[in-house]
């Protein structure tokens, strides 16, 4: 036998071993860690990552949960329930917005703005639209708030009605490196092109509503059309929100013939109360928003400010079905947060986990098997950034909730066993404005 057979068979031989070893580690879980360093299918195994603080030591990535005091991570678990992790149930969570919500409902004039962000489980204003309804009823105000140019669920959504000329360029998070999109996700250019909309969320007859443009800066003046008539904008701050018409009238038309101009959207606003934005993007995660410039969401936040961001993401992160690790998401979304939480420094931050989705597991639907896991990551991010959580799957009823959802008559979800519908979309917002009451009501109780 030539040397070079000899050496090729002792690569293949070594290789061989070397294998097997590794699937027999990895099934009876053998922890060497020489061993584990040269582990050939450790890549391509998922590991659950359940256990949090096993799985989230890499300090280079600063997700690491250390234990603080007066802090009880597990406060996560809880249903129905917005937490700081603070082990004290009587301090609330989210002060400074509460302490917002106390000034306008005991008579000052101001606008409390939530920016209310998510994929297709809020789209067409679901559950937003309910959350909003709830919060103006108890603390003021009237109007839909933002809404874009165009949407594909423009048709579907029941609070505003929006009609548009087919020609509006859209600048995307799916078709544009990002820089300048809004927090929709969005930039249009029109050229010659109009959009109409009608706020159907407004119950007050004598409601004076303040119709604006929300769009990004033009080099000089720029003539539009606002109801059949010219209107010459100065757009000339990087983020602008330039009112158009104020009057009882719950509608507007728009037509913009300067491409030049990045539009973003219309926003519907009484001068005082509380508005809900709905910014959903179907198919995304949160990360997109890596795309948009930081320096560009300052300029919203001193433009435009919010005074509470809310991110609900996930189940675009369970799209198959025997997933467990979400390790990456944790490491991807992270500074994300951060960057809001700069860019937004006056703004409480509230991260919702991920509703309940189902797969079918032998023949039958159950939860996702990683949803746990996932929520747990969830949750780390938001204890790591000093955020507030609160469980959206442990809310609709926990483990197989949407399969429940899904069966019952009427149903409250579809049978995708992902979307829960109108009903169950209601049910939710119901959930959360609760959640928030409780917390307003703790913080009233800290005054006395």
């Amino acid at each position: 036998m030539n040397s070079n057979r000899r050496v090729l068979l002792f690569v293949v031989y070594s290789v061989v071993i070397y294998l097997m070893v590794s699937i027999l580690g990895t099934l009876f879980h053998v922890q060497w860690m020489p061993f584990k360093r040269i582990n050939l299918i450790s890549d391509i195994v998922t590991k659950d990552s359940t256990d949090v603080s096993d799985t989230l030591r890499d300090n280079t990535n600063g997700i690491v949960i250390e234990k603080k005091a007066h802090e009880d991570f597990n406060l996560y678990l809880r249903p129905r329930y917005i937490t700081s992790f603070n082990t004290d149930s009587t301090e609330p969570s989210l002060r400074n917005f509460m302490q917002k919500l106390y000034d306008l409902k005991t008579g000052k004039k101001r606008k409390i703005r939530i920016a209310y962000f998510g994929d297709s489980m809020i789209e067409g204003d679901l559950l937003t639209q309910t959350l909003r309804k709830l919060l103006q009823e108890a603390f003021g105000g009237s109007g839909v708030g933002f809404v874009p140019i165009t949407s594909q669920v423009s048709k579907f959504r029941q609070s505003v009605t929006a009609d548009y000329s087919g020609g509006w360029a859209d600048e995307n998070f799916k078709t544009s490196n990002g820089g300048r999109l809004y927090l929709s996700g969005h930039l249009f250019r029109g050229n010659g092109d109009w959009v109409m909309m009608s706020d159907h969320t407004v119950t007050d007859s004598l409601a004076v509503i303040e119709k604006s443009i929300i769009c990004g800066p033009a080099s000089g003046p720029v003539n539009i059309s606002v109801n059949n008539a010219t209107f010459t904008l100065h757009a000339d701050h990087g983020l602008n929100r330039i009112p158009l018409v104020i009057d009882g009238s719950r509608q507007i038309r728009m037509s913009v013939a300067a491409p030049q101009l990045p539009v973003y959207g219309i926003s519907f606003e009484t001068a005082s109360g509380i508005f809900v934005d709905n910014f959903s993007f179907r198919g995304i995660t949160g990360i997109e928003y890596a795309k948009i410039d930081s320096a560009f969401m300052t300029q919203i936040a001193e433009n435009n400010p919010y005074d509470l961001i809310v991110f609900q993401y996930g189940v675009n992160l369970l799209f198959r079905p025997n997933d467990r690790n979400f390790n990456w998401y944790a490491r991807a979304l992270m500074p994300i947060v951060k960057k809001f939480r700069n860019c937004f420094p006056a703004s409480d931050f509230l991260l919702v986990s991920t509703a309940d989705r189902a797969f079918r597991y032998g023949g039958e639907y159950k939860s996702a098997v990683g949803i746990d896991s996932l929520i747990k990551i969830q949750a780390t991010l938001a204890y790591e950034t000093g955020s507030c959580f609160y469980n959206q799957f442990a809310s609709m009823g926990g483990t197989n909730s949407i399969v429940d959802w899904a069966q019952r008559n009427p149903s409250l979800a579809n049978k995708d066993y992902v979307h829960p519908n109108h009903r169950g979309a209601e049910v939710l917002g119901d959930y959360l404005f609760r959640s928030m009451m409780s917390e307003f009501e703790k913080y009233k109780r800290t005054l006395k």
